[in-house]
């Protein structure tokens, strides 16, 4: 149990608190008292386990403390924060002025969950016929993340210069292409082992 390893179990306990605070707010917001602490702690919360994901890996870096536990622990730590966070912000109010800030529409957590389902899916196929999957980072994925995380921002902190559904629509684009894209590279290793025969993407 390393460093890292401790601070990546730090945020995942945090994604529950997150939530907690989260939801506690909407419900605030919802009979028309909102309880700005809430909001504040919710917003901290997020923050925290955020700027933990960089620490972690610079600390294995740092000090050599890279482990296969931290390889499987970091991605679900990453993915549950990101994902519980757009789907609880897609079920709670975040403003009783503006509906249109309020949350995120519906779609945009099927975008994200279903492009990470297929993603992980994938890879086990992958893995289980080639016995190994390379995954590559992609620019699409990299915009995808940003931008995801600049909805998260524009709804939390009730941005408005720019309408949260353009950050949104924006997002959910760059998420279902960088899922193709993710999945042409499988397609790809299946072929080159020759388990596939469909032509790449």
């Amino acid at each position: 149990m390393t460093t890292p390893n401790k601070i990546t179990l730090a945020r995942i306990v945090m994604i529950p608190v997150f939530v907690i605070f989260a939801i506690y707010y909407g419900q605030s917001v919802r009979r028309g008292q909102p309880v700005e602490w809430l909001r504040f702690a919710a917003i901290v919360t997020f923050l925290i386990a955020g700027m933990s994901d960089g620490l972690d890996g610079y600390i294995a870096r740092r000090y050599n403390q890279k482990s296969s536990l931290g390889v499987i622990l970091d991605p679900i730590a990453d993915k549950g924060l990101m994902l519980c966070t757009i789907l609880t912000l897609s079920l709670t109010d975040w403003s009783d002025i503006d509906s249109d800030s309020a949350r995120f529409p519906i779609w945009f957590p099927v975008v994200v969950i279903t492009r990470d389902i297929v993603l992980m899916v994938g890879a086990m196929v992958v893995y289980f016929l080639n016995g190994s999957v390379q995954v590559k980072t992609r620019w699409t994925g990299k915009i995808a993340t940003f931008f995801q995380i600049a909805a998260i921002a524009w709804l939390m902190l009730q941005l408005r210069f720019v309408p949260l559904i353009v950050i949104v629509v924006i997002a959910g684009l760059f998420t279902l292409i960088s899922g193709i894209h993710y999945v042409a590279d499988g397609v790809r290793q299946l072929q080159a082992s020759g388990h596939a025969h469909a032509k790449p993407l």
